[in-house]
C-alpha cells in the first residue's frame, strides 16, 4: 500500500537532553512540502558530532531532537516541485546541503552554503517547521537531515542522488566522517608525491586522511593516537609509523619534527581538541608546513598561538566536509567505491541495530570504533 501523501509511523531514536542515552520510540513522520523529499533510511554512520552534540559540545541544540547526519537511503515520495531525485532513487543526505545560488555557494572556493544550519542548530526545515512528531509533540531536526530515524524528510537541496548499486552501508560514510578527513587531504592541503604527513586522531576521520595521503603519494605517513589498538589498521590503511604520545619521554610535536627532519609537510588534526592543535600545527615543519584542523573542539574552547608559528612561513587552515561541494561531488566518490579505488568498507568496524544505537556510542568514547554503521533498513 502506498504512503505517499501519507503520515508515516516509524521508529526513531530520540535524544531528550544532554548526556543521556538516546531513547527508541514510534514517531511520526509528515509528509514532504513542496521542494521536501522523504526519504527511507537504509544506514547511518554515527560520527563523533553527534556525540559531540550530545555531550554538550555545541553553542546550541535545541531538544527533543533526531541526531544523525551522516545516512544513505531510498526515497519514498517527493513534494511538488522536486526535480532532482524521484520516489526509488538511491540517495546519500547532505549534512552540508548547497542551494547552490547564494555568493558562498557560487564561490570557487566554497561549500558553505549560507542556508547552511551546521552552527545555527536551528533544528527545523527551511520554512522553520518540522516533519517529526511524537504523541502531537513537535521533535527537532538536525543538521538538516535526521537519519536516526527509519524515515526522515529534507529539503531538495540536501539530497545527493547515487548509483542503486552502491552498498549504502558503505557510501553512508562519505555524508560527513570519510568526505571530511579525505577531502581535507585532497582538496584543502592538496598533499603532493613524496611528502610527509602526520595524522593526529585516528577514528573515522583521521583513517580517512590516512587513506588519502597515501593515495596521494606520500612516502612518510605518521599518525598520532592515545590508542594503540588502532595502529594496526591505520598501517593497513596507509601509515608509515604509529606513535603514542603517551610512550614519549618529549613533547609529540618535538618526536614528529626529528621523525621527518625538521617538520611534516602537512599535518591534520582529526579530534577538536585545541592543545592537539597547537601540536600538529608545531609538528609541521615550521618554514613551509600545511596545518590542516579538521576536528571540531567544544565551542567554548579558544586556540590561542605564537604568532611566530605562523609568520616563519607555515600555512593554517580549516575546512568543512573536506571543501567537496556534495552535491556536485559525492558521486564521483561513490563511483571510486564502487570501481574499488576507495575501501569504505575498511572503515565500518561494527554494525548495529536502531536498537543498539547507544552501544555505537559507547564504542565511540571508548575509542573502540573507526566507524560504527546503524543499519535501519534494507537496500
Amino acid at each position: 500500500m502506498s504512503t505517499t501523501g501519507k503520515v508515516i509511523k516509524c521508529r526513531a531514536a530520540i535524544a531528550y537532553e544532554f548526556n543521556k542515552p538516546l531513547v527508541v520510540e514510534e514517531i511520526e513522520v509528515a509528509p514532504p512540502k513542496d521542494h521536501e523529499i522523504r526519504v527511507k533510511v537504509v544506514a547511518s554512520g554515527i560520527c563523533h558530532t553527534d556525540e559531540h552534540a550530545l555531550s554538550g559540545g555545541m553553542a546550541s541544540l535545541n531538544f527533543p531532537v533526531i541526531l544523525g547526519h551522516e545516512g544513505a537511503g531510498i526515497v519514498e515520495s517527493v513534494g511538488k516541485g522536486v526535480i532532482k531525485v524521484k520516489p526509488g532513487d538511491h540517495v546519500i543526505l547532505l549534512c552540508s546541503p548547497m542551494c547552490m545560488k547564494c555568493k558562498a555557494c557560487l564561490h570557487e572556493n566554497s561549500n558553505f552554503c549560507e542556508k547552511n544550519d551546521v552552527g545555527k542548530n536551528v533544528g527545523f526545515m527551511l520554512d522553520k517547521t518540522s516533519r517529526f512528531s511524537i504523541k502531537g509533540k513537535m521533535i527537532h531536526h538536525f543538521m538538516t537531515t535526521s537519519t536516526f530515524s527509519e524515515y526522515t524528510v529534507v529539503d531538495e537541496f540536501a539530497i545527493c542522488r547515487i548509483d542503486k548499486d552502491a552498498p549504502l552501508d558503505q557510501v553512508c560514510l562519505i555524508g560527513c566522517g570519510f568526505s571530511t578527513g579525505f577531502g581535507t587531504v585532497m582538496n584543502t592541503a592538496k598533499v603532493k608525491p613524496g611528502t610527509s604527513c602526520v595524522i593526529f586522531g585516528l577514528g573515522g576521520i583521521g583513517m580517512s586522511a590516512v587513506m588519502a595521503c597515501k593515495i596521494s603519494g606520500a612516502t612518510k605517513i605518521i599518525g598520532v593516537d592515545i590508542n594503540p589498538d588502532k595502529f594496526p589498521k591505520a598501517k593497513e590503511l596507509g601509515c608509515t609509523d604509529c606513535v603514542n604520545p603517551k610512550d614519549c619521554k618529549k613533547p609529540i610535536d618535538q618526536i614528529i619534527t626529528e621523525m621527518t627532519n625538521g617538520g611534516a609537510d602537512y599535518g591534520f588534526e582529526c579530534i577538536g581538541k585545541v592543545d592537539v592543535m597547537e601540536s600538529m600545527i608545531k609538528s609541521t615543519n615550521y618554514a613551509y608546513g600545511s596545518a590542516n584542523i579538521i576536528g571540531v573542539p567544544i565551542f567554548t574552547d579558544r586556540l590561542c598561538l605564537d604568532v611566530m608559528y605562523l609568520l616563519t612561513g607555515r600555512s593554517l587552515q580549516g575546512a568543512f566536509l573536506g571543501d567537496y561541494k556534495a552535491c556536485l561531488d559525492f558521486p564521483g566518490l561513490v563511483s571510486d567505491v564502487m570501481s574499488r579505488k576507495i575501501d569504505l568498507g575498511a572503515l565500518v568496524t561494527s554494525r548495529l541495530s536502531l536498537d543498539k544505537i547507544n552501544e555505537g556510542f559507547e564504542l565511540i568514547r571508548g575509542g573502540k570504533a573507526v566507524r560504527t554503521v546503524v543499519m535501519l533498513g534494507k537496500q
